[in-house]
């Protein structure tokens, strides 16, 4: 069966025990951890560390077990979402180091799934990122390979500000670059953490990939997404999304989760279903916060059965 989980990006100021405590109460049975390096966050829901993976002592490895089995909610995956493929040559060495990190510590804490974004030079066209993309990401994999990591790369294009334009922060964000970056790589290691609300506001077809991509969905993100089309009419597709769409909780956007959830489950997974808050009227404090997780378990647990 599917379980249903929640990303921890949502609730940045508290501890990991605090994260497990919230999830055990409201019956979630999985954790989406984020691991970014100690630091000040750069971007929304970036820069938080539930879990310092360079600070993993033999102690802290046991107080994460335990953790896990007093709460019965366990980690879905580890997640760090930074820009490998920075044209910033510097911060696209830092990222890939850590990332490098986050994937050696998923076995030391029992864990194969690592989620991330593949990266971009959003200032070049697809072809010209390719040669570089093949070049940082391959080390990533064959370690991804050696370690019994399986890594899952959020859909994403991470094109919300100007500073993206024009081809945002994440290449991998249609099946056609999918079905490019599986072959050239040619590793079994790498999928998809698939959010469906990315191929909304794209105009895309969000069923589709789940059937086609099923033997490399990893993991999943739950989020919706609401187009206004009022706006859409207003400034067109070639404007930033973030003027024209909107990320909401689960059954407030454009997603027919009955559907999501039928064409899911036809297709054979069997892995974890992570809610990822980005709806900002939720986000005036913790307790929203936390209420939004425990509004969004009430409405999916609807679509997921339990064991």
């Amino acid at each position: 069966m599917m379980q249903l989980g929640f990303v921890s990006a949502i609730v940045p100021t508290l501890t990991l025990e605090q994260v497990f405590a919230i999830a055990a109460d409201i019956g979630y049975r999985c954790v989406e951890v984020m691991c970014w390096p100690p630091s000040k966050a750069e971007r929304r829901y970036s820069g938080i560390t539930h879990i310092n993976v360079q600070e993993l002592s033999p102690q802290r490895i046991e107080e994460i077990r335990l953790l896990q089995e007093k709460t019965g909610v366990k980690i879905s995956g580890l997640g760090y979402y930074p820009n490998c493929l920075s044209p910033d040559g510097e911060e696209a060495e830092r990222s890939v180091e850590h990332l490098k990190h986050v994937i050696a510590a998923a076995p030391k804490l029992g864990l194969t799934q690592v989620n991330t974004f593949i990266g971009r030079d959003y200032t070049k066209s697809v072809d010209d990122n390719w040669p570089r993309l093949l070049k940082v990401w391959k080390p990533i994999v064959d370690l991804a390979e050696n370690t019994g990591v399986r890594i899952g790369i959020e859909n994403c294009p991470m094109l919300f500000t100007k500073d993206e334009w024009p081809g945002g922060k994440n290449i991998a964000s249609s099946p056609a670059i999918w079905r490019r970056l599986f072959a050239d790589l040619g590793s079994p290691n790498l999928g998809l953490n698939y959010d469906p609300s990315h191929m909304v506001f794209q105009c895309m077809d969000y069923l589709q990939p789940m059937r086609d991509f099923i033997d490399r969905i990893f993991h999943v993100h739950a989020k919706d997404v609401r187009v206004d089309q009022h706006k859409l009419n207003d400034v067109g597709v070639f404007a930033h999304p973030n003027l024209y769409h909107t990320p909401k909780l689960p059954g407030l956007g454009d997603i027919d989760w009955g559907k999501f959830f039928s064409v899911l489950g036809d297709a054979g997974y069997k892995g974890p279903v992570c809610v990822e808050v980005e709806d900002r009227i939720y986000e005036g404090s913790v307790e929203n916060r936390t209420a939004s997780l425990a509004q969004s378990y009430r409405y999916l647990s609807q679509f997921v059965g339990s064991d």
